[in-house]
C-alpha cells in the first residue's frame, strides 16, 4: 500500500467524536472500579450502601449521556461492550489471586488483597446479570421518555435511573443472596438508598457528562 493509499483510507475511516472516545474510556474505567469499591460499606446518614454504588451510578449517567448526545444504538453498544473489561477484570483478579504471594509482600495487604478482590460465583454471576439488565432498561427508559412530555434531560436521567436501580437490586440481592441470608430487608435498604442517590446525584452527572461531550465534540480536530 502507498502512502496515498494510507492517508486515503484514514481518511475515509469513520472518525470517533472526542466526547464519546473519553465517555467511553470513562465508562470502561468504571465498570472495572465498581467491584473493587463494592467492598467497602459506607454511611451517608441512616443510609448503608456498598461504595461500588458510587461507580455504577456513573456508569448509568454515561450510558445515558452517551444516549443523549449520540443515540439509543450507540448507548446500547456501549451496554454490550462494557461486558468486556468487566468479565476482563472478573477473570484477571481470579488469577492473580490463585497465584502464589510474595514472601516479602506488606503483611496486612496479604490478607485483605483476596478478601477486596475475591468473589464467590454467585456474586459474579449476580453482578453480570444485574448490570447487563438494568444498564440496558436504564437507556431504553431514558431513550423512550425523550419522546414524550418529559424532555429535561435531568428528569429523565432520575426516572429511568431510579427504576432500573430498582431492578439492580432486586437481581443481585436475589441471584447473590436468596437461599443463603434473609433477602427483604437488605433490598429495601439498598433500594432506597439507590433510589435517594439517584434522585440526588444522577441528574448533576449527566447534566455536566453531556456539557463535557459537547464541549469536546466542538473543538477543531
Amino acid at each position: 500500500m502507498t502512502d496515498t493509499d494510507t492517508v486515503a483510507a484514514a481518511t475515509a475511516a469513520p472518525k470517533i467524536p472526542t466526547g464519546l472516545f473519553a465517555l467511553c474510556l470513562l465508562y470502561g474505567g468504571m465498570t472495572v472500579l465498581a467491584g473493587v469499591l463494592g467492598a467497602k460499606q459506607v454511611a451517608l446518614g441512616p443510609l448503608a450502601v456498598e461504595a461500588g454504588i458510587f461507580a455504577f451510578l456513573l456508569l448509568v449517567s454515561i450510558s445515558s449521556a452517551v444516549a443523549e448526545l449520540y443515540g439509543r444504538t450507540t448507548a446500547n453498544s456501549l451496554v454490550r461492550f462494557g461486558f468486556v473489561p468487566l468479565v476482563t477484570a472478573i477473570v484477571l483478579s481470579y488469577i492473580v489471586i490463585q497465584l502464589p504471594t510474595d514472601e516479602g509482600m506488606y503483611e496486612p495487604a496479604k490478607e485483605a488483597f483476596p478478601i477486596i478482590l475475591g468473589q464467590s460465583w454467585r456474586l459474579m454471576a449476580a453482578g453480570i446479570i444485574a448490570y447487563g439488565v438494568s444498564m440496558s432498561l436504564n437507556v431504553f427508559l431514558f431513550s423512550k421518555l425523550s419522546t414524550g412530555a418529559t424532555k429535561l434531560v435531568a428528569v429523565r436521567a432520575a426516572i429511568a435511573s431510579v427504576l432500573s436501580q430498582i431492578v439492580d437490586t432486586l437481581i443481585f440481592i436475589t441471584v447473590a443472596f436468596f437461599g443463603v441470608r434473609p433477602i427483604g430487608d437488605l433490598i429495601l435498604g439498598q433500594a432506597l438508598a439507590k433510589v435517594v442517590l439517584s434522585i440526588v446525584f444522577v441528574p448533576l452527572v449527566i447534566m455536566l457528562l453531556v456539557g463535557i461531550g459537547r464541549r469536546l465534540d466542538a473543538r477543531p480536530a
